[in-house]
């Protein structure tokens, strides 16, 4: 028994190879991932008395609703016929490009030790290629749209054009479409092409919102994906770090060690969160690219160094976030966010385990380095887990007004600095009880004494006064004004 991986071409049957077309005839049965492919009516039907009989596969992608399952089912078929004898399984262009089921019927046919042969044919790239005027070697990449479809985020370098093949219906092309537009403009211009090779091959070029309205979208449809380009891929950001870190960039980047670093670090993250409760989006964004850029350059140094490379960090998070969401990537049932976070913790001790990490407290894991407020707000989450809390919200109510008294009773100036760690400390237990983020709460009113402040200055300035030509009395006033105008 053999399996016979052959290629037909773009469409014409004058593009057929002539191996293609002995092997079809010397044949007696083949299965078509398509028979909507305009070269099916002219292939070989007899080898001298005996016919030869073609099976399509597009009862399955009429009766199968998910993508993903399709190519199980197109594999399952042909490989139960391999078991049976020889089988030629036909595809549209080549059977190594853009075809999914081949790597797959390739890995399965390796693992029950059946002979594979390959039949290249002319693939649906080359005269794509030609009608959009673009060189494969140029960074070309070829994804199957089904595939594509089935994703949230595309696995395209933006940065270089790609084309998806297998756009067969509007519904595959509306799946495909929200997943492009996960990382391309909506209103981004791409070109749907139709039997392409073909003397009926027909071109679009519309938005990227509109593809699946179009009326034309058949078995052999491809979509070609212009380069985004203007500098957009994640690569493209890393090669100039790597350059800024090579023997002729620049300088100070040269100099740079994970210790120098810290303080960028930091104070990048702290104009993230400026720009957070600014919910200024454009400054967002902006500032978000300045504390990728502390995170690059991180391991830029350590791949300097031969610490790691970006690969381990990327396989790193990812591995550990589908492992720590089992109700997503796994069989797992929650009913809400609560039980999510209890499995991540459990979860979370397992890898710990594995590693031969060995937590001595349970407050093990809170950053040293957390501003204060946040580290007495994670002490007292994680101190809560296994019980040592409060009962109810009205006993921390009564605590805080201990707390208070305490402080108004200290009897020396160092009583009272304690004291007044104490009342900060059973505030952030009271924050944490009312479900209130203490540092974002504490933010936003310093964000709010700071406008009201401003608006004091710019005031007084406005009549060509400054503070110190005030006083109090006037600033409450204005104080309340501003407070009146919503600011």
């Amino acid at each position: 028994m053999t399996l016979t991986l052959l290629g037909l071409g773009p469409g014409d049957i004058d593009d057929l190879s002539r191996r293609a077309w002995r092997t079809l005839k010397a044949s007696r049965k083949v299965i078509l991932r398509t028979a909507q492919h305009t070269c099916v009516p002219d292939l070989p039907q007899v080898d001298g008395e005996e016919p030869i009989h073609y099976q399509s596969c597009d009862d399955l992608y009429e009766m199968i609703p998910e993508f993903k399952n399709v190519y199980t089912a197109i594999v399952e078929r042909v490989l139960t016929a391999a078991r049976a004898g020889d089988v030629v399984y036909a595809v549209p262009g080549d059977p190594m490009v853009g075809e999914s089921t081949v790597p797959r019927l390739l890995e399965a046919a390796k693992a029950e030790h059946i002979p594979v042969e390959i039949v290249n044919g002319i693939s649906f790239v080359e005269p794509v290629l030609r009608v959009v005027g673009h060189d494969a070697l140029d960074g070309l990449q070829i994804l199957d749209g089904i595939a594509v479809a089935a994703l949230h985020h595309p696995p395209i370098n933006p940065d270089y054009p790609a084309l998806l093949g297998q756009v067969y219906s509007r519904t595959v092309a509306a799946n495909v479409k929200l997943t492009l537009m996960n990382q391309y403009p909506d209103d981004f211009m791409v070109v749907l092409l139709h039997a392409a090779g073909t003397d009926t091959m027909q071109t679009e070029t519309l938005p990227l919102y509109q593809i699946d309205r179009s009326p034309h979208i058949r078995h052999m449809t491809t979509l070609f994906v212009p380069a985004l380009g203007e500098m957009s891929s994640f690569e493209q950001f890393q090669e100039i770090i790597a350059h800024l870190r090579a023997p002729e960039g620049c300088p100070w980047d040269r100099e740079q060690t994970h210790q120098s670093l810290r303080r960028y670090l930091l104070e990048e993250t702290h104009e993230v969160l400026e720009a957070l409760d600014e919910d200024d989006p454009q400054a967002l964004y902006q500032e978000l690219g300045d504390l990728l850029l502390q995170v690059v350059l991180h391991t830029q140094v350590a791949i300097d160094e031969g610490e790691f490379k970006m690969t381990d960090v990327l396989r790193h998070i990812n591995a550990k976030l589908i492992h720590r969401h089992p109700h997503v990537w796994g069989d797992v049932a929650v009913s809400g966010a609560g039980e999510v976070l209890a499995n991540w913790d459990v979860l979370k001790k397992q890898e710990h385990a594995a590693q031969g990490i060995r937590r001595e407290s349970v407050l093990d894991g809170v950053p040293k380095g957390l501003p204060a407020l946040m580290q007495a707000y994670e002490y007292q989450s994680k101190a809560a887990k296994p019980g040592f809390d409060w009962e109810k919200i009205d006993d921390v109510a009564a605590k805080v007004r201990e707390e208070l008294e305490e402080v108004l009773t200290a009897p020396t100036a160092a009583a009272r600095a304690e004291e007044i760690g104490d009342l900060l400390f059973v505030l952030v237990n009271w924050a944490r009880w009312l479900k209130i983020e203490p540092e974002t709460a504490l933010r936003e009113t310093c964000a709010k004494f700071s406008r009201r402040f401003r608006y004091i200055e710019t005031t007084l300035a406005a009549q060509g006064r400054a503070l110190t030509d005030s006083n109090l009395a006037e600033m409450d006033g204005l104080w309340n004004e501003a407070k009146a105008k919503g600011l």
